[in-house]
């Protein structure tokens, strides 16, 4: 576009209150009219570097009102050379434009044109307030994201993944990067340490939804861009990091969320500010599905089991009520999970693994010491290891039955032709031998014996803790594991303390 200025020739300074601009384009008409102050100055320019036009068409009647169906489309190298040439010296302008569209595309067409991002946004009930999620604004390039709000809190979580899969392996490659902006910046704001317990509150709940065999690498990113001081973030953040997943195209079992449980006046709060939570006996944090709990983390203050059930309780309606607005908004604008990349191993491996390392598993199993236990798994996993990957697996009970042609089977020239009547049955000499021949073996992968063998040794562990009744050490589902306690550990600290848990 070109632009022309119409000025006095004999002054330095702006001595008339308009400036008009035109823009000779044949797309667009625009006419932009700038009110200034009289103290406004061009900074002692001269005026020859505004060259006085004689065709262009001062408009001298007002302006027609602005079109408000159309949106208006700034021109930016206009904005730039009013605000950033710096040729006005006052703090405060107007700018008025006038828009007209001559293009001729279709209706349809327009409509096509990803201009402007589709806002989708719903208002889910916590507690006594809302917590407001909006997507398809921010972060449209990845797989999901989503922002949270609840009160001047804003989270941003978006989730992202690799075009390619990476090499099978028995864990899921996600990762969480939890982060604190300096928009959000406050004086009482988390500590870095308590932004790595998010970290793993979001991780936990998550990583289990995850479908095995699922290989591309999944990064997850937590944004605080906002913090009130009263609405803490880290549940918001759980909570954005499930709708993030459920949005995008990772294939999960189902939508998680996160709430923050407290006790103030003998009452459960769902999600209470900071200043609630000084008052409160109870800090939990709970994080699951529609289905289930996944996580709980917290304290209190030596409150009774029936209490933390009922907290529990709570915190499972609140998460099912959040989830199930989720699973609305994923219906609207979720994308299609990657259900085709998943690679699983074979069915029949886990019958093969059980029949060569079943019998092994159970007496391994019942090793009380870890160390004994951790290096006898290890070798029966190289046993397993060793048969399904070099020597191959034979399937037992099937053998390839052959034929082998025996000398009365040879045809003898010099013997008469006999005939067989219809109806009897010619005892001749003819005989067929079999012949067992060897099966042919199958070969396994390493990755997919190796998910195997820790799958099925989970199974068996699993079997006899809750059929049999004793874990792995001997103990019962009533007992703990021997604890002590030793201070003064080291003579020069201020202070020292050695926590002993059974082996650990």
């Amino acid at each position: 576009a070109h632009y022309k200025c119409s000025a006095p020739d004999t002054s330095n300074n702006l001595t008339d209150k308009n400036l008009r601009l035109h823009n000779h384009n044949h797309h667009h008409s625009s006419v932009i009219e700038m009110l200034t102050s009289s103290s406004s100055s061009f900074h002692g320019r001269p005026s020859s570097q505004f060259t006085h036009s004689t065709t262009s068409k001062t408009l001298n009647k007002p302006y027609p009102p602005l079109p408000t169906t159309k949106p208006h489309h700034f021109i930016p190298s206009l904005s730039a050379l009013l605000l950033s040439s710096k040729i006005i010296s006052s703090n405060s302008f107007k700018i008025r434009a006038l828009y007209r569209d001559f293009d001729d595309s279709t209706a349809s067409e327009k409509e096509s044109r990803p201009f402007f991002p589709i806002l989708h946004s719903v208002k889910i009930p916590v507690g006594d307030r809302h917590i407001i999620v909006e997507t398809g604004q921010i972060g449209r390039q990845a797989s999901g994201s989503v922002v949270v709000k609840d009160g001047e809190t804003i989270v941003y979580t978006s989730v992202c993944l690799s075009d390619v899969p990476s090499e099978p392996s028995d864990f899921f490659p996600m990762s969480v990067n939890y982060q604190e902006r300096f928009s959000a910046a406050v004086e009482d704001f988390l500590s870095g340490r308590e932004g790595q317990r998010t970290m793993r509150l979001i991780d936990r709940p998550l990583r289990p939804t995850m479908l095995k065999g699922f290989y591309h690498e999944t990064q997850i990113l937590s944004w605080v861009l906002s913090y009130d001081g009263l609405h803490s973030p880290d549940s918001l953040a759980v909570t954005a990091a499930g709708i993030a997943v459920a949005l995008s195209e990772v294939p999960t079992t189902n939508t998680i969320a996160g709430v923050r449980i407290g006790l103030i006046d003998d009452k459960f709060v769902v999600n209470p500010t900071t200043v609630e939570m000084e008052n409160s006996k109870l800090d939990l944090m709970l994080a699951g599905s529609e289905t289930g709990i996944l996580m709980i983390e917290g304290y209190c203050d030596f409150l009774p089991e029936e209490k933390l059930l009922q907290a529990i309780e709570v915190g499972q309606d609140a998460v099912r009520a959040i989830c199930k607005e989720v699973d609305n908004l994923v219906k609207k604008c979720g994308k299609p999970k990657m259900v085709d990349s998943i690679n699983l191993p074979p069915p029949e491996l886990y019958k093969h693994v059980e029949e060569i390392a079943g019998d092994e598993l159970v007496k391994v199993l019942q090793l009380k010491n870890k160390v004994p236990r951790r290096k006898a798994l290890s070798l029966l996993e190289e046993k397993v290891l060793s048969i399904l990957t070099e020597e191959g697996y034979v399937y037992k009970g099937e053998t390839c039955v052959g034929a082998e042609i025996t000398p009365d089977m040879l045809e003898d020239e010099d013997e008469e032709e006999e005939f067989v009547v219809d109806g009897e049955v010619d005892e001749g000499d003819v005989h067929i031998k079999p012949v067992l021949k060897k099966p042919v073996p199958t070969f396994y992968s390493d990755v997919d014996v190796k998910l195997v063998f820790k799958s099925v040794t989970s199974k068996y562990l699993r079997k006899r803790i809750v059929e049999g009744g004793k874990r792995s050490d001997g103990r019962t589902l009533e007992e703990i594991r021997v604890i002590d306690a030793e201070c003064g550990l080291l003579p020069r600290a201020h202070g020292s303390a050695l926590f002993t848990r059974g082996e650990t």
